[in-house]
């Protein structure tokens, strides 16, 4: 190395020292530089001579404080790093919009970027869903409510296990292709359910019924509770009928309702539960035109609450807190992005009974 690069390099390096110096405590004296750097007050002079003619500094008796324009310049702060995580929900309309308002609520307010994307639940494999989302942007997060009745299942249980990216399920309880358990935030649905039993009981109804709108992970639990709960206060099985309708798209559809309308009626059902909202309006709507009136033939509440207390009459429904569901799964998977060692948490939150216009005793 020459002699102009080893005057170079010390320049630098003495620069560097000045600037830190001045950051720290907004002044410096070359009698405390001399000691620091070990040069001569000449050299020191020469350096903040030509740091005060780059406007870095202004030289004062004795040593320099800084610039006006250097002083603004640090005291603007700095942009906070924006993380962004990634979420996967199987719909974007109903129940799962309320989900999603309530995590992007909860990411604004903690600095957080959300990068959300829709699937169906018609599909097989979120894999490569999953594959776009990671690849689109650095993501620091994940949280994801995957399809857990296909093939590939273990797959996706798998992939997410692999990536190494720190991941939050949503209304989903799984564990991982390991088999330890996922961190989770989920709905008690099995507890909603046994609200709404214990709500029909109170009342006097003796006789219910459930009416489940597909085969699905909330479905199988709500119908948990259910058969616990009529189970505990004697309201079944013999007074109990059960029925799973297809699809509101499928043709089938009224006839099913209809049919299960006859085996409430034969059973002498007093008291219903439907999942969901959309399934207990045409459950109503069906038995209005049969002359069964609601509720005073037939109570019913609907599971979910999306816009249940919109009908008419307004239906009591269980509502599972949807807002505190997204915030909640933010504030998970941000505690696992800061510390991925801690105990794995899977939180369950209550749902509550909203009781409005569509449940009263049974007739005398």
């Amino acid at each position: 190395m020459t002699d102009d690069n080893v005057h170079v390099l010390l320049a630098a390096k003495r620069r560097e020292h000045v600037l830190d110096a001045l950051a720290r405590d907004g002044a410096v004296r070359i009698s405390q530089l001399v000691d620091d750097l070990g040069v001569t007050p000449v050299t020191l002079r020469r350096d903040l001579a030509q740091m005060e003619r780059e406007g870095v500094l202004v030289r004062v008796h004795g040593g320099a404080v800084p610039s006006k324009a250097a002083a603004a310049a640090a005291s603007v702060p700095k942009e906070p790093e924006v993380r962004t995580i990634a979420v996967l929900v199987p719909s974007l309309n109903y129940y799962w919009p309320g989900v999603v308002r309530g995590m992007e609520a909860e990411a604004r307010a903690r600095g957080l970027k959300v990068l959300l994307r829709g699937a169906s639940y018609e599909l097989q494999d979120e894999r490569p869903v999953l594959e776009r989302l990671v690849a689109s942007e650095d993501i620091a997060g994940l949280i994801v409510a995957p399809n857990t009745d296909t093939p590939h299942a273990k797959d996706v249980a798998r992939w997410l296990d692999e990536s190494g990216i720190p991941t939050v399920l949503v209304e989903r309880d799984a564990v991982s292709a390991g088999g330890a358990p996922v961190e989770s935030v989920t709905t008690d649905h099995a507890l909603g359910a046994m609200l709404a039993a214990r709500h029909l009981a109170s009342l006097g109804h003796r006789r219910v019924g459930l009416v489940l709108s597909r085969n699905s992970p909330t479905s199988r639990k709500i119908a948990s509770g259910w058969h616990q709960a009529v189970t505990d206060l004697k309201l079944g099985p013999a007074r109990h009928v059960e029925t799973v309708l297809p699809d509101r798209s499928s043709p089938d559809f009224t006839a099913e309702v209809n049919t299960a309308l006859d085996a409430m009626m034969d059973a002498g059902i007093t008291g219903l539960l439907v999942h969901s909202d959309p399934e207990a309006m045409a459950v109503v709507d069906l038995a209005l035109n049969r002359g069964i009136s609601v509720p005073e033939d037939l109570s019913i509440i609907a599971y979910d609450d999306e816009v249940a207390q919109l009908f008419t009459p307004a239906l009591t429904a269980v509502s599972p807190p949807r807002a505190s569901v997204g915030r909640t799964a933010v504030d998970l998977l941000l505690h696992r992005m800061g510390n991925p060692d801690r105990p794995v948490h899977r939180v369950q939150l209550s749902p509550q009974l909203n009781v409005r216009d569509s449940t009263a005793a049974p007739r005398a």
